[in-house]
């Protein structure tokens, strides 16, 4: 029974951390405000001013996802001492124990996550852009290294994702893209990827095959709601509108449907293509420019240490929140957190749980000893 007994003590180190989680998610109050919004909504009158709701209702949903995250753990939690109870007296179960194990352990860990997701804006979608930094084709090619990575990622979540905007480069790479993802929690996950990546590795495009370094730049906003209220005048606005480029059918590329605004307090450029409408690419490009500014005024809030993109370090060395190497060695590492992975395809192929989690604890210990 060596087996069991290494099973039970690692079980009840789980245990251990559980019940310290389980004493900071305050279930019974999230349980008490969830109620209180289903009676609001139920009232005969509640629904005459249903943009009132909007906001209440997207709380309602984050509350459900969180109460339901929380009783897939508690759960989880019965079925592995159900298991223990079992394996002690029967050996066949010790399979089952050790996967009841790892199951709990995945969930524990999920949870923990959505614990450290607590901003005010967390819940919310995501708009992502990347941008090449100095180095031509080299920069371009590892900043579709990163569309790559951030789409897969996406994809393994089920979340929704739009490309809203992408140019090819002439040789190989991308000039910048921009990303909305919608899912729980999209931009919680994703804020802590804004900021400078780094890329060394043997070049695909030097003959002498040398060791290049790479940087792109990766900027993380709240897509906004509409019941958020964000003035943007029209005389701050400069609006260009030119032909689409790459690839999206003939109609796409040879009318000038594609839409560029610059917001000239701040210089904020945004632009959109994705659509056959101009209208709609406005419409589009104005919802990126909304969620830029207010992620600015949250960022003016919380007096955060990172600048805007306008005033951002140069993408270059020096700068990066994470380093990616291919050669000499083969290594993440996250320079916030000093968290290393060493399965660096996996991380490329979107595997970005573990160093968003590492991001999160360093952010939430920073915010507890400020």
């Amino acid at each position: 029974m060596h087996q069991y007994s290494e099973l039970k003590g690692n079980s009840a180190t789980l245990f251990g951390k559980y019940e310290t989680l389980w004493g900071r998610l305050d279930y019974s109050k999230l349980a008490e405000r969830l109620a209180a919004i289903e009676t609001q909504i139920s009232q005969p009158d509640a629904w005459n001013q249903p943009e009132k709701l909007t906001p209440v209702l997207r709380e309602k949903s984050q509350l459900e996802h969180k109460l339901s995250t929380y009783d897939g753990l508690r759960k989880a939690k019965e079925d592995l001492e159900v298991w223990l109870e079992l394996a002690a007296e029967d050996e066949a179960s010790l399979d089952d124990l050790h996967r009841s194990m790892k199951e709990f352990e995945k969930i524990l860990r999920q949870t923990e996550m959505a614990t450290l997701l607590g901003g005010e804006q967390d819940g919310s979608n995501a708009i992502l852009e990347i941008h090449p930094g100095a180095g031509g084709v080299e920069s371009q090619d590892w900043a579709e290294m990163l569309l790559r990575m951030y789409t897969r990622w996406a994809e393994d979540k089920d979340f929704k994702l739009t490309v809203l905007d992408v140019q090819p480069a002439e040789e190989a790479g991308i000039k910048n893209a921009a990303l909305q993802i919608e899912g729980p929690y999209a931009y919680g996950f994703l804020r802590g990827e804004a900021g400078i990546h780094r890329l060394i590795r043997i070049s695909p495009f030097d003959a002498s095959g040398r060791r290049h370094t790479s940087f792109a730049s990766v900027d993380v906003y709240p897509d906004v709601d509409d019941d958020i209220e964000i003035e943007v005048r029209e005389e701050d606005l400069r609006v260009d509108v030119f032909r689409a480029s790459g690839p999206g059918g003939q109609h796409v590329n040879k009318t000038n449907s594609a839409v560029r605004i610059t917001h000239l307090p701040t210089n904020i450029v945004v632009q959109c293509q994705n659509e056959k409408s101009q209208l709609r690419n406005r419409q589009t490009a104005m919802k990126m420019l909304k969620a830029r500014l207010y992620e600015q005024e949250l960022r003016k809030r919380e007096e955060s240490q990172r600048v805007d993109y306008a005033s951002k370090d140069a993408i270059n060395f020096g700068s990066q929140i994470r380093t990616y190497t291919l050669q000499p060695y083969r290594l993440v590492k996250d320079h916030r957190s000093n968290t290393e992975d060493g399965n660096v395809d996996a991380v490329l192929d979107g595997a970005l749980d573990r160093l968003m989690r590492s991001y999160l604890l360093y952010a939430h210990a920073g915010k507890q000893n400020a």
